[in-house]
């Protein structure tokens, strides 16, 4: 199963859709943990992202910004302007707007197959030792740092899914991943810089990607290969395929990062689903146990939590306008997988665990 329904759908209606924005404000989070969603609205219409954003607002801290790099744009340069450019800038005044700030993750990967590139041109190569894919990664990067001076950025998600299926290029990204964090300080020596892990991935607890890995033989070298350039250590969660209805989480499934770094935690984007997927079984009462778990095994560390959805997503209405888009059947396939790991329900109607979130923010 490839996961995560980080709609690039998303990226591409809001490049067309809110270019009229310009409003400017500054809003900051006074709290230690940071709490945010993913920016994808129950269905995909201008009038529901607006909406959107401004029921994150009652509910969040931040938006998780995690944008596919523009490959030949940033090929061209930092500092060559574009919409594209305007584009986030736009979502960003969005966000500011609504009182969230925003989270960044720049993301060379398919969203819902991350042992791929997303978007590389066809004549491209798609390898980390490509030096046109290096450039426009850096300069993609440094232009983020740049414009936004942001508190956090990470510099692709669930990269040990990658470097799984392709060892031979992981020390390619780990070289990039050095020269890029030493750019991004350059340009903004306070932001946090990171890269995420999928974290039932990296336990080996899904068998058609453990590689003949066995359960809870986690590959902590590929975390620890990063060093010391982690300033945070993140990763993505969605633990209801190994820990279906009925099965809990272990009370250690996520607290034993505590033990092996003093670092800031954070949850890059994660879920568990409150209804039956396929052969998973999941209950709105296991989404708030989720819930749960990782507030009280690591919690205390966390410098911020993105839940991905706030809302379900419509199938009917996103299979429309991906299949416009060209989206494969796969992947459109795989986004169903997640479509109601939402903390409500499609019409906005709340389930338990967003009492739960909400008590999390509670000063």
């Amino acid at each position: 199963m490839s996961k995560r329904p980080v709609l690039r759908l998303l990226v591409l209606l809001l490049s067309a859709l809110l270019s009229g924005i310009s409003q400017q404000i500054t809003a900051q989070s006074e709290l230690t943990t940071q709490y945010g969603f993913f920016p994808s609205p129950p269905i995909p219409t201008l009038e529901a992202i607006l909406q959107h954003f401004a029921d994150m607002g009652e509910h969040a801290d931040f938006v998780l910004s995690q944008p596919n790099i523009p490959w030949e744009d940033f090929l061209q340069g930092v500092d060559v302007d574009s919409q594209l450019r305007q584009d986030m800038r736009n979502l960003e005044t969005l966000s500011q707007m609504n009182h969230l700030g925003v989270v960044y993750v720049v993301d060379p990967l398919n969203g819902l197959n991350r042992r791929e590139f997303s978007g590389l041109p066809a004549d491209w190569e798609a390898s980390f030792a490509n030096p046109d894919v290096r450039t426009a990664f850096s300069n993609f990067a440094v232009w983020i740092a740049r414009e936004f001076q942001p508190e956090y950025l990470g510099l692709a998600s669930e990269i040990n899914s990658y470097m799984d299926a392709h060892p031979d290029d992981a020390a390619n990204y780990l070289s990039l991943y050095t020269e890029v964090y030493a750019a991004v300080k350059a340009e903004s020596p306070e932001t946090q810089v990171f890269v995420t892990f999928q974290w039932e991935d990296l336990n080996n607890l899904w068998q058609f990607a453990a590689e003949g890995r066995d359960a809870y033989d986690t590959n902590w070298n590929q975390v620890e290969m990063f060093e010391p350039n982690l300033d945070v250590w993140a990763i993505s969660t969605y633990p209801y395929v190994p820990f279906p209805s009925g099965t809990p989480i272990p009370d250690d499934f996520y607290s034993i990062l505590l033990e092996k770094t003093d670092k800031p935690l954070a949850v890059s984007e994660g879920g568990y689903t409150a209804r039956p997927v396929g052969s998973v079984i999941g209950t709105p009462e296991d989404q708030a146990a989720f819930l749960n778990a990782v507030h009280d095994q690591i919690g205390s560390r966390l410098g911020f939590w993105a839940y991905t959805l706030l809302n379900d997503i419509d199938m009917e209405s996103y299979t429309e306008s991906m299949q416009a888009q060209g989206v494969s059947a796969t992947d459109i396939n795989t986004l169903g997988v997640f479509q109601s790991i939402g903390l409500r329900e499609v019409d906005g109607t709340p389930r338990p665990a967003l009492t739960v979130w909400d008590s999390f923010r509670q000063p």
